[in-house]
C-alpha cells in the first residue's frame, strides 16, 4: 500500500535504505549457522566469522577467546552501522532511528537500578550496559532510592522522561517494583512508538503497526506467564498490557484472569495468527515459547523488506541483527562449555 511517498522517498531516504539493504544481504545463513554449530573451539568460530562481515572486528583478538568477546564484538559492529545510518539521517528518519534505541535505554536503566539494589559494583554494571541505549548521565542512576529520585535526579534530562510518568512513585525500589517500572516503561514507549508510526503514515505505518502490535502481545503473553503465581492482582496485570495489538481489548480481558499455562494457550489459540506458535509446544510447557516467538517474530521481519520506500526495513534490520547476536552468544556458550547437543535449542535461523 503506497501513498505518494514513492515520488519523494527517495531524495532523502534512498541512500540510506540502500545502505540497509545492503547490511541486510550480510546476515549469516543458514549454512553459515550450520558450520557454525559444527566448530570445536571458539577459535574455530572465530575463523568462520573472519570469511563473514564480522571478520575485520575479530581479526585482532588473541587466543583464548572468550563468549562475552565474540559478542561484544559483534554488538560493536551493530553500533558501528547504526551510528552511521543515524548520521546521514533527516527528520522523520533520525527521529525513527532513535526510538529503536529506546528499548535498550529501558534495559539499561532496570540493569543498573536492580545491579545497585543487589550492591554491585556500578562499573561492572555499566560494562554489561547495551552500547545502544547509553546516555550521559546513566552511572548516576546508582544514587536513587526510588522511582521519585530517579526520574528527578537522572531521568527528566532523558528521552525516557515522559514514560516516566506512568510509574512515580514513593515506594522504595525493590525487585517486584523495578520489574513493574520496566513492564509499565516499555508499554509507553511502544505506545508512543506506534503513534508517531501512525502519524507517518504510508507503507510505514503499515508495516510497523504489525510489528509492533506482535511485540505488544508477546509482551502480554509473557507478563501474563511471569506473574503467574505472584501477588500481582490481575488489575495490576491489565495496566501492564499496551493498549493497542491483535490481542486489544478483548484478548487482555481473558489473559488478565488466566492462572495457568493452559489458560493462556486457550486464549491465544482463539487468534490464528498465534495458533502455529502454540501449537508447537506440547500442553503445560512454556519453555520453548520464547523460541516459537523469535521464529515468527524474524518471519515477519523478513517480510518487511518486501515491500520499498519505507522505514521499517531500519526498525527490522536492527532485530534480525540482535537477533544474529543472540545466535552467536548461544552457539558460542555452547561450544566453550561444551554442550553441543544442545547447540540447535535456541537457534532462530533467519534466512
Amino acid at each position: 500500500m503506497y501513498g505518494f511517498e514513492a515520488m519523494t522517498f527517495n531524495i532523502h531516504g534512498g541512500y540510506l535504505e540502500a545502505i540497509v539493504r545492503g547490511h541486510r544481504s550480510g546476515l549469516l545463513t543458514a549454512a553459515d549457522y550450520n558450520n557454525l554449530c559444527q566448530c570445536e573451539t571458539l577459535d574455530d568460530i572465530k575463523m568462520h566469522l573472519s570469511a563473514t562481515e564480522y571478520g575485520p572486528y575479530l581479526q585482532n583478538e588473541p587466543s583464548p577467546l572468550h563468549t562475552t568477546t565474540i559478542v561484544e564484538k559483534c554488538t560493536l559492529k551493530l553500533v558501528d552501522e547504526y551510528k552511521h545510518m543515524l548520521c546521514q539521517a533527516t527528520e522523520p528518519l533520525s527521529t525513527f532511528l532513535e526510538y529503536i534505541t529506546y528499548g535498550h535505554m529501558i534495559d539499561n536503566v532496570v540493569l543498573i537500578v536492580t545491579g545497585t539494589l543487589h550492591e554491585r559494583d556500578v562499573q561492572e554494571l555499566l560494562e554489561k550496559c547495551h552500547p545502544l541505549g547509553m546516555f550521559d548521565s546513566i552511572a548516576t542512576l546508582a544514587v536513587a532510592q526510588n522511582m521519585r529520585e530517579l526520574y528527578r535526579l537522572v531521568l527528566v534530562d532523558t528521552p525516557l522522561a515522559p514514560y516516566f510518568s506512568e510509574c512515580i512513585t514513593s515506594e522504595d525500589l525493590d525487585d517486584m517494583n523495578i520489574e513493574i517500572m520496566r513492564n509499565t516503561l516499555y508499554k509507553a514507549y511502544l505506545e508512543d512508538f506506534y503513534r508517531f508510526c501512525q502519524k507517518l503514515g504510508g507503507a510505514t505505518a503499515e508495516i510497523m503497526s504489525d510489528l509492533l502490535a506482535f511485540e505488544a502481545d508477546r509482551r502480554a503473553v509473557n507478563i501474563t506467564i511471569n506473574s503467574i503465581g505472584t501477588e500481582l492482582t490481575r488489575d495490576d496485570r491489565r495496566k501492564l498490557y499496551s493498549t493497542f495489538g491483535l490481542l486489544y481489548p478483548y484478548g487482555h480481558e481473558e489473559l488478565a484472569v488466566c492462572e495457568d499455562i493452559d489458560q493462556v494457550r486457550g486464549v491465544m489459540e482463539k487468534y490464528p495468527p498465534y495458533q502455529p506458535i502454540f501449537s508447537k509446544l506440547s500442553y503445560g510447557e512454556s519453555q520453548m515459547l520464547d523460541k516459537a516467538f523469535y521464529e515468527e517474530e524474524v518471519k515477519r521481519l523478513c517480510l518487511s523488506f518486501e515491500q520499498q520506500f519505507h522505514y521499517a526495513v531500519f526498525f527490522a534490520y536492527m532485530r534480525l541483527k540482535e537477533q544474529e547476536i543472540r545466535n552467536l552468544m548461544w552457539i558460542s556458550e555452547c561450544v566453550a562449555q561444551n554442550q553441543k547437543s544442545r547447540v540447535h535449542d535456541s537457534v532462530v535461523f533467519i534466512f
